[in-house]
């Protein structure tokens, strides 16, 4: 995904860079185009209809705000995102890194979350997209709203199963 909303693919890569992280040393072939990035693009696309993740989003928590909140340091609250049991991303005026409240629990971050996140990456998305799809509005859904409430509402395997019909 490039700024603008924009979808690169990689053509000599594969799949693999589809979402413009192609780095070059996949090139069939060719060992001096390393670092440069691939010479075949197939495709781009815009979609400037999408709202932003930030308004997708009802809420976001800091960083600081989340150790504070389930009392732990910050450190440790940094290792639940690189865990990939909470997303976290930078929003905001001053650019801060920070954790859709809805992911959050009681006593932390919701446990379908893990699960979820891993296949949807596994589909090919990224943090942003992630969190896109969670909190974008579904009529289809067992409850009303987005993929997180339905997650919220015990509905799991529901939500993994949509999760990997996205993937498809």
């Amino acid at each position: 995904m490039t700024g603008d909303g924009a979808a690169v693919r990689c053509g000599s890569c594969g799949p693999r860079y589809r979402r413009g992280r192609c780095d070059g040393r996949e090139e069939r072939g060719s060992r001096s185009s390393a670092g440069r990035g691939c010479a075949t693009l197939v495709g781009v696309s815009t979609t400037p209809d999408l709202p932003s993740v930030e308004s997708l989003v009802p809420a976001w928590v800091t960083m600081p705000d989340l150790a504070e909140r389930l009392g732990l340091r910050l450190s440790v609250a940094h290792a639940l995102v690189e865990d990939r049991e909470l997303l976290a991303l930078r929003v905001g005026e001053r650019n801060v890194l920070a954790v859709p409240e809805g992911f959050l629990g009681d006593d932390g971050p919701l446990p379908a979350l893990k699960g979820t996140f891993t296949v949807l990456a596994d589909g090919g998305m990224d943090d942003e997209e992630i969190v896109r799809w969670l909190h974008t509005p579904d009529d289809t859904l067992p409850v009303e709203g987005a993929p997180l409430d339905a997650l919220r509402a015990g509905f799991k395997t529901e939500v993994r199963r949509r999760a990997m019909e996205e993937a498809i």
